[in-house]
């Protein structure tokens, strides 16, 4: 990192082996005296297809979106009232995962951050609503942020690195998880077969319509004219990737890459340079609405100096850092919060701070339509607790902040 790092926080990749899985660690550096504000640091998430999607499995403490999730801890799952859509009550789908642990403290050896959202975009607007809300009184959210964090030393995984040779497994097993969406806890058993699980009684039905009517009945059927004892391994749900539903986002590795070499001369030439739209690619009707509705100066120079941030590297997908002072890069000047509206800790009271955002791009790599009812966002803005506090919950919820386009109704 170049001299001119040298009097800010640094956020740095790290490694947990020489090899490397792919996190984030804040790092100490002494701050300058200087009063105008710095540019933070800033680590981005860059996603591709996994080489091999064994190298997703949680023991290898992933970053990744899409798919399921790699659960930190196996076992003690979020619970029911935590995982559903606060306004359409439907299961949460899994967005993205990011592996980030806390260097300083032994407590956070292994941290993981995960974000969950309802794929409804009409729930989006009213999330949006609700988030001017003080947490004391409650609101409903369909946007939710997961902590999950372990000491070096834990009952699911070796305390040495993963040798990410294919022979690396968990201690446990973990909770079996529900058969139609692969993300939550199984709680509900088919009443038949006994070997399905659900989240919900949603996606019992679909996977009943899918398919299980008949799965079910040659599994009930093999049982009764079988003589063997049950085998313990035949009980065992389908292996990560193999879950029945289709609507499920697809699979990507979150790659790490520093913003700061971006900043090269090769990219001022780049043909997004000035905008977030490139030259050889037509300006479709929703884009060209959203530059109209930007008649407030203000917004107008958000917009531009988000677009000039964002074209060093128009690929972006997470933007990272979780330097005390940092901020999120805002697309617009409104609808953004004001100190009040960020909550504190609901664990131990603390403040909590921005740790990283989510970018737009997301949804064209998970093919998602631009349609007037497709799920779309500006950015949702992820704040955690300042002490990444303990307690006797493995999944604490944390606090999202969604900022959207004009395009959709705003207050």
């Amino acid at each position: 990192m170049g001299s001119n790092m040298n009097d800010m926080k640094s956020l740095q990749e790290t490694n947990l082996d020489e090899e490397g899985d792919q996190e984030f660690e804040l790092e100490d550096v002494d701050d300058g005296d200087e009063e105008e504000e710095v540019e933070e640091y800033v680590t981005l998430g860059l996603v591709e297809k996994p080489k091999n999607p064994k190298f997703l499995l949680r023991h290898l403490f992933p970053s990744k979106a899409g798919g399921v999730p790699a659960w930190l801890d196996p076992v003690d799952l979020p619970q029911e009232k935590s995982r559903i859509c606060g306004f359409c009550g439907e299961p949460l789908q899994f967005l993205l995962q990011i592996y980030a642990p806390i260097s300083e403290e032994s407590s956070t050896f292994h941290r993981i951050l995960y974000v969950f959202m309802c794929p409804s975009m009409s729930c989006l607007l009213r999330d949006q609503h609700e988030q001017w809300k003080r947490r004391e009184d409650n609101p409903c959210r369909s946007v939710k942020v997961f902590r999950c964090q372990l000491p070096r030393c834990n009952p699911f995984y070796s305390s040495e690195p993963p040798k990410r040779d294919g022979i690396d497994k968990p201690l446990t097993v973990g909770a079996a998880l529900c058969s139609w969406c692969g993300t939550w806890k199984g709680e509900k058993v088919c009443s038949s077969c006994r070997r399905a699980r659900y989240c919900s009684e949603k996606h019992q039905a679909l996977h009943w319509k899918s398919g299980h009517r008949n799965h079910c009945r040659q599994i009930v059927n093999y049982s009764e004219t079988s003589s063997s004892s049950p085998d313990s391994s035949s009980n065992r749900l389908p292996a990560v990737g193999k879950v029945a539903c289709s609507t499920l986002w697809p699979e990507y590795e979150i790659i790490i890459e520093d913003e700061c070499a971006f900043d090269t001369e090769a990219f001022e030439d780049y043909n997004c340079a000035t905008s977030l739209v490139p030259k050889n690619m037509k300006t479709d009707d929703s884009y060209q609405f959203m530059l109209d509705k930007f008649e407030a100066d203000e917004n107008k120079r958000t917009w531009a100096s988000f677009q000039e941030r964002i074209a060093k590297c128009p690929k972006q997908v997470l933007r990272y850092c979780r330097d005390p002072k940092a901020k999120p890069l805002w697309p617009l000047s409104i609808g953004c919060p004001s100190v009040a509206n960020i909550p504190k800790c609901n664990y131990c009271n603390g403040p909590i701070c921005y740790e990283f955002q989510i970018m737009p791009q997301l949804l064209f790599y998970f093919g998602v339509r631009n349609d007037p009812d497709s799920l779309d966002w500006g950015t949702i803005a992820v704040y955690t607790c300042s002490a990444s506090c303990g307690s006797s919950i493995s999944y604490k919820e944390e606090f999202a902040w969604v900022q959207l386009y004009p395009t959709a109704p705003m207050t």
